[in-house]
């Protein structure tokens, strides 16, 4: 019989160390991850929709040097029929909202 409960303490244990690497494992991935980004015109800025999506390719490094678009990335935002709301253009920003703390790592 104490050899049974024994048996059981170790299971548990391992149990709870697989489970606890399991939540460090998802915490260290998600300092890496990039947030939700869509490619919004600045100009289209509409107080009830929000920012227009525009195709990705718009906020391209080249398109802005030649005054092609004044699209740029809006981050973590609410996307709803073609429009982009309550987000921010701070990629750092989006990434401190994830609350990892993970704004230290990677570039933007």
């Amino acid at each position: 019989m104490a050899g049974d409960i024994q048996k059981r303490r170790r299971v548990r244990s391992s149990t709870v160390a697989l489970g606890s690497m399991g939540v460090l494992a998802a915490a260290l991935t998600s300092c890496g991850s990039e947030p939700d980004k869509r490619c919004v015109d600045r100009d289209s800025y509409d107080v009830l929709s929000g920012y227009r999506v525009v195709s990705d390719r718009q906020c391209g490094s080249n398109t802005r040097a030649y005054g092609k678009t004044d699209a740029d990335w809006y981050y973590d935002a609410d996307v709803s029929r073609g429009y982009a709301d309550d987000g921010t253009f701070s990629r750092s920003e989006a990434v401190d909202r994830d609350g990892f703390g993970c704004s230290g790592s990677g570039g933007g």
